[in-house]
């Protein structure tokens, strides 16, 4: 029993940490738009840190397989979704807030239950579809709605949360298909996506700074390797935690889901004095049910 309480605990940690990391890579955003760096500048560092992390964390094997039977279709659709995506999540921090975001981040998850009951016509069962039509509820409650249409920053506010959600639920379609290739390690695949993802946004920063003569402000580095270090701590301890309780993958599901939208909620409204309307508190309650339905239903 002692060792069944120690290992549940251990678990915890996990969930807790990557719940930790996570919020805090939303946290590095908002403070570094608010010390004048921009999105693309600090996300760009998060690739190198990823790839170096995954390197020497998870120590990839390399397949005996030839490059050119790699997927490499799966590897660059991600490459340039992950950075792209990660620029709305920035935006949708800066537009919406902390709370919102995440709610839509969270929620993405509905977007692969979807496509594998209406696109692969899989029978996910009616709690799973119970789970969708609230999650989606949550979403239109959570996001927020301005009728100022002529306001680019209004506009904002439901746009880059809707493009969080839709685009985090593709890349969770295509992770599981990279999981789903058995010819290399998950970990090998980890490491050369986030490689083609430095190169994407390596790539688009210097067309920024080419077309339109930004300048790369002093501090971007340290922040930028942070918010990298953290990003991975969060892949890292979520990994760790799902194989610590492989036989029941809900507990560490939900904890993590839950710990996020609750922690990013009190952090957003505790510390940024993020604004909620009644609808939106709405969208936050549902959101936590949608997720224990998914999870147990």
């Amino acid at each position: 029993m002692r060792e069944t309480f120690r290992r549940i605990g251990a678990i915890m940690w996990y969930v807790l940490f990557s719940v930790i990391c996570s919020v805090t890579v939303s946290v590095i955003l908002k403070m570094g738009k608010r010390k004048g760096f921009k999105h693309l500048h600090l996300i760009v560092w998060n690739y190198p840190v990823a790839a170096a992390a995954t390197f020497f964390l998870l120590s990839p094997e390399f397949p005996d397989i030839p490059v050119r039977d790699l997927p490499w279709g799966l590897y660059s659709a991600l490459a340039v979704l992950l950075p792209v995506i990660f620029i709305c999540i920035a935006y949708a921090i800066e537009f919406s807030g902390i709370v919102k975001t995440e709610v839509a981040q969270r929620l993405s998850l509905f977007i692969p239950l979807m496509a594998a009951f209406f696109i692969f016509h899989e029978d996910i069962g009616s709690g799973k579809l119970i789970g969708i039509a609230v999650g989606l509820l949550a979403i239109v409650c959570s996001i927020g709605w301005n009728k100022q249409r002529d306001n680019t920053s209004s506009s904002g506010k439901w746009l880059f949360p809707a493009l969080v959600f839709v685009g985090m639920g593709i890349i969770d379609i295509l992770f599981k298909k990279v999981a789903l290739y058995q010819e290399t390690s998950y970990a090998f695949s980890m490491f050369v996506i986030f490689i083609l993802a430095m190169f994407v946004a390596t790539g688009m920063l210097l067309y920024k700074v080419w077309r339109y003569k930004e300048v790369i402000k002093k501090g971007t580095m340290v922040w930028g390797i942070a918010l990298g270090l953290f990003n991975f701590g969060n892949i890292l301890f979520y990994m760790k935690a799902h194989r610590a309780l492989p036989e029941s993958p809900s507990v560490v599901f939900t904890g993590m889901n839950i710990g996020v939208i609750v922690v990013g909620a009190l952090v957003g409204l505790a510390f940024f004095k993020e604004n909620l309307t009644l609808l939106n508190k709405v969208g936050l309650a549902l959101a936590l049910v949608a997720v224990l339905i998914i999870a147990y239903l």
